[in-house]
């Protein structure tokens, strides 16, 4: 019988090993705090250099309708994390401003889906066009080495957070939002090589 080696021991509460594991996570954590303050900051100044009228949440509304479009309200509302009320507040300021389309679903009458108008789609793409130039200019301003770190690092960090870290798109057909255009619908058996939309738009692949 192979002899199983002991197990390592681990760090008691109190000794010094465990005070400087706990003082590095705490490090660690301060750094990436205050990173997500730094992203936060760039979003809101590339949101304002591009509109000034819109909000973050308004901005992550029009993100999420433009990676999972079109949804139902209820979707957008379960993936914002918020309530419905609030969520058709959100869009109904969005729909006043020529952002949003929002139609009942003619399949049925009681459920509303929304969609990005083509100004919500160059919007958004203004926007994240403007956030990532203000990133990149931001990390070229630092040392090779100092890139060459963050890359593993914050791979590693998205790995571990892979369970806490949930996808718009991801979510969104979770709670069964994600739909075919019923107002623009795809034909019934559509070939596996590709669907089509009845106008010859592609859409994207659900299985």
């Amino acid at each position: 019988m192979r002899r199983q080696d002991p197990p390592h021991p681990q760090p008691s509460d109190d000794s010094p090993a465990r005070s400087a594991l706990d003082q590095e996570a705490e490090d660690v954590t301060m750094a990436v705090m205050s990173a997500s303050r730094l992203l936060v900051a760039i979003s809101a100044r590339a949101l304002a250099s591009t509109d000034e009228s819109l909000t973050l949440p308004q901005l992550r509304a029009l993100v999420v309708l433009d990676t999972c479009g079109p949804v139902k309200l209820a979707a957008l509302a379960a993936t914002l994390r918020v309530n419905p009320s609030t969520a058709l507040r959100m869009v109904e300021r969005l729909e006043t401003a020529g952002l949003i389309d929002r139609r009942t679903n003619p399949g049925n009458r009681r459920e509303v889906i929304l969609r990005l108008t083509p100004a919500g789609r160059d919007l958004v793409a203004r926007v994240l066009a403007h956030r990532r130039t203000e990133i990149r200019s931001l990390v070229e301003r630092l040392p090779a080495d100092a890139r060459a770190g963050l890359v593993p690092a914050l791979k590693a960090l998205t790995t571990a957070a892979h369970e806490m870290a949930v996808d718009p798109f991801d979510e969104t057909r979770r709670v069964g939002g994600l739909i075919d255009d019923p107002l623009n619908p795809t034909p019934p058996n559509p070939p596996r090589a590709g669907r089509r939309r009845a106008n010859g738009d592609s859409v994207r692949d659900l299985d």
